[in-house]
This record gives structure tokens, C-alpha cells and sequence, in this order.
């Protein structure tokens, strides 16, 4: 994926869903269906952010049996780069954008004889594109969904009513997953979406209780952290580029005209991995992509969500 097939879109609604959360409806300015997708799929949104653009990626909510509307929705981050508050303090009813063409990192497996389905806070919203997909199909799931509170369990109701006791609400309260992960059926494919530790316990959880990793499917885009500015070297493209504190070293990179590939920009996918030519200093590594053996040699770093510390970074770009 590059800058070159980014979609035109219009901003065609803007709902406040509770205090932290905002959901973005985008249409294609001449009404001509928005490509197809499947439950699961993300875009990238481009976000024009003073002097620098900006993309980060979001799960599609809406049902992929209609692509005249897509819908994502978004969490405020008071202490992130600024992505998201861009989204819920600036964007607008008839503002026009630019998204990427759908990709999806976290598919229904069709073969699976069951799917369970555990998410926590916004991340149930690419559970809601998937539920719509299984309800037209005719797969068995069961959804288990954690908040904190009533007020924050986005979604909730909207849930209830369209896919009943397959949805299982747990507001204030923590989900037994020794319990859940215990009692499935063979065949049953798991799937979790949320808050890191939450993600980190469920697969702690799947592994004691004798899941095969085959059958365990996460989605959990990293952030790219804001840091100290610094300095790298792109051997390829002879350029030496300046990484501000708010900016990823893949957004400098395209800004210094550098078309660098891409699939999340959240440190899922390994698209943009490159070699790291000589680092005199720490790799900030922030990536779900490498190992950590890998991360600890140093070779290797994936520019959408990782920094640098130090006085000379040379990366094979």
C-alpha cells in the first residue's frame, strides 16, 4: 500500500457514541460504492494535521454487505501523538478525507466450526463488522465483551439487539476466561481484540488450556509513541530526514517524498520492516512484528511505530 491509491471520501456524519468515543461515517463524494471488505478489515485515514500528514489505521465497523458507508469508530487519546484528537476535535459532517482501500489482518476462518469472540472497550468495534458477516452466513459464534462501565460499553445495546443471547456483557466485572476457554467445542477459533494486558492474558489463558495457535487470532495495532526528535539516514534514497516528536519515522520518511511500503502502520503486519545498516545508539522497538530475539539484534526495525535514541541511525530505504 502507498500515497498513490488513497480513496477521496466525505465526512458524511459525525455521532458521539459516549464521553471517549466518536463514530466517523465515510461515502465516496460521487455515491459510487466504496470497495468490497470482510469483517475485520481496517483502513488507513489520512489526516492533514498542520504541517504534517498523518495516517493511522482503524477497524471497520459497519456491515460489509453495504460499502455505500463505511464506519469506524474512534477512542480520544489525551496522551497519544494526536491522531485521535484530531478526529474527534476537527473533522466534520462534509469534510473531505482520504482513506486507504480496505486490508484485513484479522479474518473469519471459514473452516472453523465455531467462532468465540472476546473483546474489551473500542475493541469491539471490528467485532461488529464480523457478527453482521456470520448473521448473513449463518456461522455459530458467541461474543463476550468486557467495559468498564454501562456508560463506556460502546455498543452494547446495538449488540443486544441484533445478534440476542449470542452476546455476552460483562460491565464492571472481570470474564473467567479459564471458564470460557475450557468448555469449546473442537474446531472453535478464537478471537480477541482490546486493551493490551487483556489481549495478553487471553492468549496466556488459550496457551495453558491447550489451544493450537492455529486457531488464535488477535488484533491490536500498536501506536506510534511520541519521542525525542531524531536524525536517520536512508542509504537507498541517499536522504537524511528529521523525525519530529510527534511524527513516526514512516510519516518523515513520506514527507522527504520516500513511497515506503505499508499495510496497518500499526506494527502488525511486517510490511514496512527494514534493515538497520548501523545504529550508534537504542532502537526504540514498538512493534507486535519481531521477535524478541530479533528486536535484541538490532537489525531490524519497523518504521510505523518505533524510535531511535542516539547520535547515527542508517536504514536501508
Amino acid at each position: 500500500m502507498s500515497a498513490n491509491n488513497m480513496i477521496d471520501v466525505v465526512v458524511t456524519q459525525v455521532v458521539e457514541v459516549n464521553e471517549l468515543v466518536k463514530r466517523f461515517h465515510f461515502s465516496r463524494p460521487d455515491g459510487l460504492a466504496l470497495p468490497a471488505f470482510s469483517g475485520g478489515s481496517h483502513i488507513i485515514v489520512e489526516m492533514s494535521d498542520g504541517e504534517h500528514v498523518r495516517k493511522s489505521p482503524y477497524s471497520l465497523m459497519s456491515s460489509p454487505l453495504d460499502t455505500s458507508d463505511y464506519q469506524i469508530s474512534i477512542r480520544r487519546d489525551d496522551e497519544g501523538r494526536g491522531g485521535s484528537l484530531y478526529m474527534h476535535r476537527e473533522v466534520r459532517p462534509g469534510m473531505s478525507m482520504r482513506i486507504s482501500a480496505p486490508a484485513n489482518l484479522f479474518p473469519i476462518n471459514n473452516r472453523s466450526t465455531k467462532h468465540l469472540m472476546i473483546a474489551g472497550g473500542i475493541g469491539i468495534t471490528p467485532f461488529i463488522a464480523q457478527t453482521a458477516q456470520l448473521l448473513a452466513t449463518g456461522g455459530d459464534f458467541e461474543l463476550h465483551y468486557g467495559a468498564r462501565t454501562t456508560e463506556l460499553a460502546s455498543y452494547v445495546d446495538e449488540l443486544r439487539a441484533s445478534i440476542g443471547r449470542r452476546l455476552h456483557a460483562y460491565i464492571g466485572e472481570n470474564i473467567d476466561f479459564d471458564d470460557l476457554l475450557s468448555r469449546q467445542p473442537a474446531g472453535t477459533h478464537l478471537y480477541v481484540c482490546g486493551p493490551e494486558p487483556m489481549i495478553e492474558l487471553v492468549l496466556a489463558k488459550a496457551a495453558e488450556n491447550g489451544w493450537p495457535k492455529g486457531h488464535i487470532h488477535f488484533e491490536h495495532f500498536a501506536k506510534a509513541p511520541p519521542g525525542e526528535p531524531f536524525t536517520a539516514y536512508l542509504s537507498k534514497s541517499n536522504k537524511s530526514i528529521q523525525v519530529g516528536k510527534d511524527q513516526s519515522l514512516l510519516e518523515a520518511m513520506e514527507e522527504a517524498g520516500v513511497d515506503a511500503p505499508y499495510l496497518c502502520r500499526g506494527g502488525a503486519c511486517g510490511q514496512c520492516e527494514t534493515t538497520v545498516v548501523e545504529a550508534e545508539g537504542k532502537i526504540l522497538h514498538g512493534d507486535y512484528w519481531l521477535d524478541d530475539e530479533e528486536k535484541a539484534a538490532g537489525n531490524k526495525i519497523m518504521p510505523c511505530v518505533s524510535r531511535f535514541c542516539g547520535s547515527n541511525l542508517v536504514i536501508e530505504r
